[in-house]
């Protein structure tokens, strides 16, 4: 969990780094044409209706043979050559002849938690009919890609909880996959030694499963034989594991789902608790450095937003100061989860601890990105490398009437995930 202690250094950085950089924003976004209404989307293909194609929405940090990667910044975009290969994760939906429907929408540099974009302009989360609430970031373009009917799945990217984060904002399925499984060779880097994955994003279990074929062949076999092995929740045991702050609604939705669906649940004490907010507080030093580390060099770049700006000189201070001390104990936190899931199949949370924030101007000055650092439940298993997913479940006694669960597990667990997914999504249809 982040407590308000354990994210002020970065929020102290962070209020100073707006002050340094000033909003430097315009009132009106300015839109590339080719995007579609809303938002989703850099560049869009719209299919022939009729040709029967599973649709892929590639988020626009993945190269693509012939097109620019402007992984959502202005000056990328209009600096950048095309790329020449496509990146090796598109392979399988290559030769599968998939259809491609366009590069994703997303924050400047897949730095942004809120998923806000000045340039390209942000698509707001559909949860909420007559209010505006953040997608969520920084994959925010693949989630509405998805929840809007625009691509059956997409792929995006997740270094500190850029795929569920955004899943659970959008009210979709998102799976962060095991750092390493999927090849990075051609993604625009922040953290490819420690953080970075792809993954896949669907509006249900059955079209994340056909996503993550699309990245690891052979998997849907997998799938079958997580499915053979637990046809019900009975034997499947999971780790509640409960945090401070987290809305006593979505608690409550989550505690419903576990029980709907019919898992063993066990109940993780106070101490896994305080590991998980140490893990908390280190992978967010260590993203935070390694976005420094990584794109410091478009710091002075004509039309780098300020947002994106203030979280680069917020990474300069962690890479300066807690970087180093919190990447040596990422091998303990690594050791705290193998003990832990020697005991449990899977750990249970909250993906996000409360609705969707409010989509306001105030987001030009990066102000929704502290309230995305307080909010997501996802950084610990970045520095872990473990594979986590997240699944839309109801939420009761709110306007926004979903919220996410979030399923953590063992490296390379995916397809013993996405069967836990199921059960779940079979559960909570019957409300």
């Amino acid at each position: 969990m982040k407590t308000f202690s354990s994210v002020l250094p970065q929020m102290v950085s962070l209020g100073l780094a707006l002050l340094v950089v000033g909003s430097g924003c315009s009132l009106s976004p300015r839109f590339n044409q080719r995007q579609d209404g809303n938002r989703a989307f850099i560049a869009y293909w719209p299919p022939v209706e009729s040709n029967g194609k599973l649709r892929l929405a590639v988020k626009d940090n993945i190269d693509m043979k012939g097109r620019v990667t402007s992984a959502g910044s202005e000056y990328l975009a209009k600096n950048r050559a095309p790329a020449a290969a496509d990146a090796p994760c598109l392979a399988i939906a290559r030769e599968r002849n998939v259809y491609i429907v366009g590069k994703a929408n997303m924050s400047e540099f897949a730095i942004s938690p809120s998923g806000f974009n000045q340039y390209f302009g942000t698509p707001p989360s559909p949860l909420a009919r007559w209010r505006k609430l953040i997608p969520g970031g920084s994959s925010s373009g693949s989630a509405m890609a998805v929840t809007s009917g625009l691509a059956d799945v997409a792929f995006g990217t997740d270094t500190a909880g850029s795929i569920r984060a955004p899943a659970a904002c959008c009210g979709i399925v998102g799976l962060k996959t095991t750092f390493g499984l999927v090849p990075l060779k051609g993604v625009f880097p922040i953290d490819p030694k420690h953080l970075d994955t792809v993954g896949p994003m669907g509006k249900d279990i059955a079209h994340t499963v056909q996503g993550m074929e699309l990245l690891q062949g052979g998997f849907a076999s997998r799938y079958a034989a997580a499915r053979a092995a637990k046809p019900s929740a009975a034997g499947i045991r999971v780790g509640r594991l409960r945090l401070k702050g987290t809305g006593r609604k979505i608690d409550e939705a989550v505690d419903r789902s576990l029980a709907q669906a019919g898992f063993q649940v066990i109940e993780l004490g106070d101490r896994v608790r305080e590991q998980w907010e140490q893990a908390n507080k280190d992978g967010d030093r260590v993203a935070a450095g390694a976005a420094w580390i990584s794109d410091h060099k478009y710091f002075d770049k004509p039309g780098v937003s300020a947002a994106t700006k203030s979280v680069l000189l917020v990474g300069k201070l962690s890479y300066e100061t807690g970087y180093r001390k919190s990447l040596a104990r990422r091998a303990e936190w690594q050791r705290t989860l193998r003990k832990v899931f020697g005991k449990v199949d899977f750990i249970a949370l909250p993906t996000i601890q409360s609705t969707p924030p409010l989509l306001l101007p105030s987001a030009r000055t990066g102000t929704l990105e502290i309230q995305m650092i307080l909010l997501q439940n996802t950084v610990p298993v970045n520095l872990a490398g473990n594979p986590a997913l997240a699944v839309p479940i109801p939420l009761r006694h709110s306007s926004v009437r979903v919220t996410s669960l979030q399923l953590v597990g063992s490296p390379r667990s995916e397809a013993g995930l996405l069967n836990a997914g199921r059960l779940v999504e079979a559960a909570v249809k019957k409300e």
